[in-house]
């Protein structure tokens, strides 16, 4: 079904914002889409890390008691340390990206809001149910027009990177009319570092957002993080209350985001093992038109069948509605999974 488009031809939100959205690893979906395959799946539908952070032994009164305001502030140090916030009171943690995405958008009046697409599908949804006229738009350009514009950097699915100086402006452009710019720094771990605007949010009108579960392998943990100015992160603290996390998430977080060491050979890691899958898919006859080095995307006049043959050798990727030919293949995790993935694409 083609979307309907605005009088400026942008693509238009579908009206039914309460539809359940398709996203990867539902492995739900796999079993029943694929019933016979062996078990486990090898799920490679998302761009989460397969090498989790080790989790480290905790108190039992980290369950039993509520979050201790001096572990939260230790938490927003090291996360604006390591994500290269000017300071603390930047730094806003809440239980997932979608909570706080839900959150801007009942604090800005209904508006025209349009986001740089095809990307992450729940955020639009987040903002058309809190009254927003939502439209996908391409490029940069026709964000500076909206009350609140949404960018993606890198882009999920295609990696796509928006220079940092091209955003700034963008932002620069927005705040003459009192517009704001909300933008998913979701993978930027594994991105150009320097290209991230989380130094920025004091001085600009713009909101990031980071994503702690992709990176570190803990999508579970369900913690995310907004930097923006003072006011502005203020406001969202206080909507969120005094316990916006569980403390198994505040402990956790806390060291695996003060651990340099972990984070460096992860990105080193993921990069190498990015580069093996890619010459795999290569290999496969499908071909790379972007990703991450947590995630590709790959194109094939014969995708619909690769993604069926995969499945049901008990391999999971991620089509996508926007394009037939598109699969997002993640990253295996131990030796076997690649093995599993290459036998698979042979047989596909």
């Amino acid at each position: 079904m083609s979307k309907a488009r605005s009088a400026s031809g942008a693509a238009m939100i579908p009206p039914n914002v309460y539809a359940p959205l398709v996203h990867g690893g539902d492995l739900n979906a796999a079993r029943r889409l694929f019933p016979d395959a062996p078990e486990p799946f090898l799920d490679l539908s998302t761009g989460i890390n397969p090498n989790p952070y080790p989790i480290p032994a905790l108190p039992p009164q980290v369950f039993a008691q509520l979050p201790q305001t001096d572990a939260l502030a230790r938490l927003l140090a090291c996360a604006a340390a390591a994500y290269g916030a000017s300071r603390e009171s930047n730094v806003v943690p809440a239980c997932g990206m979608q909570t706080l995405v839900g959150l801007i958008a009942q604090a800005v009046p209904p508006s025209l809001v349009r986001i740089v697409g095809p990307t992450y599908a729940e955020h639009a949804r987040a903002l058309s149910l809190a009254g927003h006229d939502v439209q996908m738009v391409r490029d940069l350009d026709p964000l500076g027009e909206a009350a609140l514009g949404l960018v993606v950097n890198p882009n999920n699915p295609d990696g796509r990177m928006f220079a940092r100086e091209d955003l700034l402006a963008l932002a620069a452009q927005q705040r003459k009319s009192g517009g704001l710019l909300i933008v998913d720094e979701a993978f930027m771990d594994v991105g150009p570092r320097d290209e991230s605007l989380a130094g920025d949010v004091e001085a600009a009108n713009v909101i990031v957002l980071r994503s702690f579960g992709k990176f570190f392998g803990l999508a579970g943990l369900r913690l995310s993080f907004a930097l923006a100015g003072t006011n502005i992160a203020g406001r969202l603290r206080a909507a969120l209350g005094p316990w916006p996390l569980s403390g198994p998430a505040v402990e956790i977080g806390t060291k695996a985001l003060s651990d340099g060491a972990w984070i460096a050979a992860t990105r080193n890691t993921l990069a190498k093992n990015s580069k093996r899958l890619d010459a795999l898919l290569e290999t496969a006859g499908l071909v790379r038109i972007g990703g991450t080095p947590l995630f590709t995307l790959a194109q094939n006049d014969d995708a619909p069948q690769v993604f069926d043959r995969l499945g049901r050798a008990g391999v999971f990727v991620r089509r996508f509605d926007e394009d037939p030919t598109w699969l997002r293949f993640g990253l295996p995790g131990a030796e076997a999974g690649w093995q599993r993935l290459e036998a698979a694409l042979r047989s596909a």
